[in-house]
């Protein structure tokens, strides 16, 4: 019995490599419980064993990013190490996503309250920016449409009826022969008016342009030109244009127009305190049928005060509130004190010159004093009308002429004979040669277009 109990019994003992012998064993290596070790007595421990454990891991595949994510995915960015502190002290980077004005927000469920859109509205401006071609595009707008997107172009469907008519005596034939159905447009007369009407319709901004027409000499049509040019402004354009005289003697050039007025310069200056529109300042001048008003200057040969800087100051202050452009028919020479006041207003220049040797050689006297005294810039954008009218212009060689001041100023306009302005008399635009029309149109255009589109 005593052998199978000790055969049953289990065996309390571990692997014999792993067991000490017996007589290794020591009372301080004893494997009961033993109190703590005072403080003069330190365990001893011989063992010096090292257990390393080696695992495999397979390879971790590449994550796959979602379209939604990939769609707003960040930049990798290299990281310094160094810029990390400590471990201990965690950093964090902030990543502002601003939502598009487009982007759509998903509709809340049933029976829950919408969120509240922190997307502020659309200004007016913004939202009919640009809209115009979208609206004609037959895409709706999201916000009211002010009276202004009424426009014919958008209302009015273009058919035979709605389609404007061509120009040209052949083109009107065979519109009217296949009864509107056969439109082969404008002619190419009638597309270059109308392309010069566009260039001198331009738009301006921002108050009155002032362009001086002046001459060193005296009878090279300096007051002509001048008339030329304000009845091509004003039969094109929809604003209003004056010519002033501010000769400081006598000028001529309310004798061009009807005189519908004996005020002059000189009674805008004496009422200049009482004129309070356009209406009191509209009845001092004299207006032709292209609309163009004239102001008067002296002329009474008795008067001993002269029209000088201040007077013309003042004329040019009312006239700013009430026009567009306007034009300042120089006296004769440039040192008087009218010229000074005029040049620090102008925003370009005419320069008239004549067809003989001695006018063309003033004329550009005329620019040399000019860029002297700190006028370049306006020298650069003059325009140089070349009056082939005066006395032997047929002597002399124009293509010089104009390849002289070609090299000075921006642009050359010859003016052609016209008996009408050889005479000396009233100008009616509707009785000139189709010629004179045209170089004054085209003196108009290029005129305009050295002008500034905005100013403050």
């Amino acid at each position: 019995m005593a052998d199978r109990s000790d055969a049953d019994a289990p065996e309390e003992h571990a692997p014999r490599d792993l067991v000490p012998a017996d007589d290794e064993l020591t009372p301080a290596r004893s494997f009961e419980p033993s109190p703590s070790p005072s403080p003069s007595r330190e365990p001893v421990l011989d063992v010096e064993s090292t257990l390393s454990i080696a695992v495999d891991l397979p390879p971790t595949p590449p994550r796959e990013i979602p379209e939604d994510e990939a769609a707003v995915a960040i930049d990798e960015v290299p990281v310094d190490p160094g810029f990390v502190a400590s471990p201990a002290e965690p950093t964090t980077m902030s990543v502002a996503i601003v939502a598009s004005r487009l982007a759509t927000t998903p509709e809340p469920p049933e029976g829950a309250a919408a969120p509240a859109d922190d997307v502020p509205p659309l200004l007016a401006s913004d939202a009919f920016a640009g809209s115009r071609r979208d609206r004609l595009r037959g895409e709706q707008s999201g916000q009211p449409e002010p009276a202004a997107m009424l426009t014919a172009d958008r209302l009015l469907e273009v058919n035979r009826k709605t389609r404007p008519g061509p120009e040209g005596p052949w083109q009107r034939f065979v519109y009217n022969v296949t009864f509107r159905t056969v439109n082969l447009g404008d002619s190419a007369k009638v597309r270059a008016r109308k392309e010069l009407d566009h260039r001198i319709q331009k738009h301006l901004e921002g108050g009155a342009r002032f362009v001086p027409v002046l001459t060193r000499k005296g009878g090279v049509g300096k007051t002509t030109v001048t008339t030329l040019l304000g009845m091509a402004l004003a039969s094109a354009r929809e604003d209003r244009i004056i010519a002033i005289d501010a000769n400081p003697d006598r000028g001529t050039l309310s004798e061009r127009v009807p005189r519908q007025t004996r005020s002059t310069v000189r009674d805008v200056v004496h009422k200049a305190a009482s004129i309070g529109g356009f209406t009191d300042f509209s009845a001092l001048v004299s207006r032709d049928e292209t609309r163009l008003d004239i102001l008067a200057s002296d002329t009474d040969p008795m008067l001993s005060e002269a029209f000088d800087e201040n007077d013309y100051n003042v004329v040019a202050d009312l006239s700013a509130r009430f026009y567009s452009i306007v034009l300042t028919d120089c006296g004769t020479g440039i040192v008087h004190s009218v010229m000074r006041a005029t040049l620090q207003r102008a925003d370009s220049l005419v320069i008239v010159s004549g067809g003989s040797v001695d006018e063309a050689r003033l004329a550009s006297e005329t620019l040399t004093w000019l860029e002297a005294n700190g006028y370049g810039e306006l020298v650069r954008n003059a325009v140089v009308a070349l009056n082939t009218a005066t006395h032997a212009t047929n002597l002399v060689k124009l293509e010089e002429i104009e390849a002289h001041f070609r090299s000075r100023v921006r642009e050359i306009v010859r003016v052609p004979y016209d008996p009408q302005l050889a005479a000396g008399s009233v100008v009616s635009w509707k009785d000139l040669k189709p010629l004179t029309r045209l170089s004054a149109r085209t003196l108009a255009a290029l005129v305009v277009e050295g002008l500034p589109a905005e100013r403050d």
